[in-house]
């Protein structure tokens, strides 16, 4: 733990000297016009050194635009993937630090750098969401060798380096690869281009490798396959046939009618084809596009010991390469109730499929940074994996995308704006961009930590005083307020909650998070003067937030336990509204209610999800209305399986120890990172006890909730048996 903490602020404070991290290195490529037919495809530029006496250490600060992969003696160097992290190329450009040691030895050396597209150059030929063009490819690079007798040498990217064209033919982040290995081309000159606009910073967050790779679960009619696991990622085929045979690989979440593989809800057309050099099994995996699927079809191949009676390339093993951000694992869950583990399951293969170098709504589709799910899903986030250099990447994203004007939008780093009559909702809807505020406060609760809060100070004054100068009376109408809430139908805009409803009690907390004390009075006054609270959203947020006069909160608790009855004990909340209701119906100690609510395989509610055969959360709580299959935006109960279920507590340098059982769960198990180290927490009734057994790190650190524990245990006549061990 001290050790990510010396290197996240190592990482902070070498941001301000970014431009001396390259010295005199220049911009290189293969074309100084941004519209070149080069920019369309992938490049390789390099340059062979020599190491002339015996090495101590070798590092290197490389920034390739849009993406690249590094190379040294022909071996790809590291597992990062489609480095560095996603930004505004006009505000912010990230670069990556690597030791080469372990691959630099005294002698000669090649070293390529293979750069491709990302979001710096979508040129829109086949699916694509938006088009960017932020320049042609590039390359900046700096290498500084220490030799064991002290002296130094350093080498950077100039006029003396090469490139040449590399065999993927085709590469878009959202419209698929195309690797040609019969593609050859002699090394050209490289020529020095004009630098991206955005600052040089240090890539805070952790890169995106390879998580997980899955082989074939079963075989379809036809070339498809069934992967067995909804992904983020591309697949890996082993091929064996004759020069210039080509094989076009398309990948989906969904199948057709007909049992071929649909890109329907996904974004079409995208795919793979790989063109074979004939010399033996070969095999093929994109460098710069991914997308999210389950299934794979093959065309123009035939699988190991299928008849061929046309000579096709013959499929040798196939696999989906799960890829997802490298940030570390700090949490476990576990308990009695299968269900609900399942639950936790497709929520985390969601969450990982999301997470890339920003935390994406879906894989295919978008891959956009919507900004809602980040905050609302933090406390979950934050429970399961260590989150700190991802929030405070997240935060400098966020401040990039902000408006000169103080306005928000809903997306960053901010790839697209939306126009037309139908736009403005997706342009800018407080919930969404007030994680600019939201995020830097749950970040101070969990980690003991202001810094964020200090740093972008500006920027949250900015944007509640720019939300000031939309409120009409102190009433706020605008955005997307209680997203994809449910009725039965295909979900979209909220229909069970007024819009404005939503907008102006995020305006108010934002206004009050900020400090402006006396404006948020005066839109609490006015929220309470203008709004009747009828649905389940409304009076969550309502009860959550303070937003109802003086003693009128049991009135209103209980108007909303008769809602949930009315629907026969099912929600009818949606993106923003689901996090409230699960919140106040635990501080209320209706968690038992909440269990019925959850504890089914009908509509709405993830066993419904689980029992269709989900393996990630849906867009919505019924995929069969269509959308994605690979969002985490409703994983809200992912928030209070380790904190309330469990019971593990982390707010700066303390625990509190406060599980709440319900229902017929027997057990649960589960641990998350403290200040001082892992917290383990394990319960189980047996008999007439309760049984809880604690480790921790640090006992003086610890408080456990006898109140809530002994709430439980009188309600059950149950008696507590307690076990707390320091484990320093």
């Amino acid at each position: 733990m001290r050790a990510l903490w010396v290197i996240l602020l190592s990482l902070l404070s070498l941001s301000a000297l970014a431009d001396d991290a390259f010295g005199d290195a220049q911009w290189i490529g293969a074309t100084t016009d941004k519209d070149d037919s080069l920019a369309d495809r992938s490049i390789v530029v390099g340059r062979d050194i020599r190491c002339r006496r015996a090495v101590k250490d070798v590092m290197i600060t490389v920034c390739g635009l849009g993406a690249y992969e590094l190379y040294v003696d022909g071996k790809k160097f590291g597992h990062d993937l489609m480095a560095p992290a996603w930004s505004d190329y006009r505000k912010t450009v990230f670069y990556n630090t690597y030791d080469l040691t372990p691959v630099m030895g005294k002698g000669a050396h090649r070293l390529e750098v293979l750069l491709g597209n990302g979001f710096y150059h979508e040129r829109g030929r086949r699916y694509h969401k938006l088009k960017s063009n932020f320049g042609p490819l590039t390359l900046l690079l700096r290498m500084h060798i220490t030799y064991r007798d002290g002296s130094q040498a350093t080498l950077v990217s100039d006029r003396s380096w090469a490139w040449k064209r590399s065999e993927v033919t085709y590469n878009s982040l959202f419209g698929g690869e195309d690797i040609d290995r019969t593609q050859t081309d002699g090394w050209h000159p490289v020529v020095v281009q004009t630098p991206p606009e955005g600052q040089l910073r240090p890539q805070l967050s952790c890169p995106v490798t390879l998580y997980a790779t899955y082989g074939v679960a079963r075989r379809l009619p036809g070339m498809v396959f069934d992967m067995g696991q909804n992904l983020a990622g591309m697949p890996r085929v082993t091929l064996r046939g004759r020069r210039g045979q080509q094989v076009k690989v398309v990948v989906g979440e969904t199948l057709r009618p007909d049992g071929q593989v649909s890109q329907k809800q996904t974004g079409s057309p995208h795919y793979y084809v790989f063109t074979l050099k004939g010399e033996g099994q070969e095999t093929f995996q994109p460098h710069f596009s991914y997308y999210g699927f389950r299934y794979i079809q093959l065309m123009g191949a035939v699988a190991a010991g299928d008849a061929n009676p046309q000579g096709l390339p013959v499929v040798d093993s196939l696999h989906s390469c799960f890829i997802s951000n490298a940030a570390p694992r700090t949490g476990s869950f576990a308990c009695s109730d299968e269900r609900l583990n399942r639950t936790h399951a497709i929520i985390d293969a969601a969450i990982r499929s999301n997470w890339q170098h920003v935390w994406t709504d879906c894989p295919h589709r978008e891959k956009l940074g919507w900004l809602e799910q980040d905050w609302l899903n933090a406390p979950g986030l934050m429970d399961n994996y260590e989150c700190r250099s991802m929030v405070a990447q997240t935060m400098q994203l966020m401040a990039d995308a902000q408006h000169a004007d103080g306005a928000m939008p809903e997306i960053a780093p901010e790839y697209i704006t939306f126009e037309g009559a139908w736009a403005p909702p997706f342009q800018e809807s407080p919930e969404w961009g007030g994680a600019l505020v939201a995020l830097p406060h749950i970040y101070r609760q969990r980690y003991g930590d202001d810094s964020l809060l200090r740093q972008y100070a500006g920027p949250i004054r900015r944007y509640t005083e720019y939300l000031a100068t939309r409120d009409s009376a102190y009433i706020l109408s605008m955005g997307l307020g209680d997203w994809y809430d449910y009725d039965g139908s295909r979900a979209g805009f909220a229909k069970n909650t007024p819009v404005p409803l939503v907008t102006t009690a995020h305006y108010y907390l934002w206004t009050k998070l900020a400090g402006l004390t006396a404006r948020a009075d005066s839109i609490r006054a006015a929220f309470i003067a203008h709004f009747e609270l009828k649905s389940q959203a409304s009076l969550a947020i309502a009860l959550d937030l303070g937003l109802y006069p003086e003693r009128q909160k049991d009135e209103l608790l209980q108007r909303l336990v008769d809602d949930i009855h009315r629907h026969g004990n099912r929600l009818t909340t949606g993106d923003i509204g689901t996090p409230y209701l699960f919140r106040v119906l635990i501080d209320h100690h209706q968690q038992e209610l909440l269990y019925t609510m959850l504890n089914h395989d009908s509509l709405p509610g993830y066993g419904y999800q689980i029992r269709q055969g989900m393996t990630t959360l849906a867009e919505q709580w019924d995929p069969a209305q269509g959308a994605s299959r690979n969002h985490f935006m409703l994983a809200h109960i992912n928030n209070h399986l380790i904190h309330d279920l469990v019971g593990i507590q982390v707010c700066g340098d303390s625990v509190v120890v406060s599980p709440k059982p319900v229902g017929d769960i027997r057990w649960a198990r589960g641990s998350t990172q403290g200040a001082d180290g892992e917290v383990r927490v394990t319960w189980r009734i047996e008999g007439d006890t309760f049984v809880l057994n604690i480790e921790t790190p640090n006992l003086n650190k610890l408080k456990i909730d006898e109140e809530e524990i002994n709430r439980f245990c009188a309600r059950r006549h149950l008696r507590l048996q307690c076990k707390s061990v320091g484990t320093e």
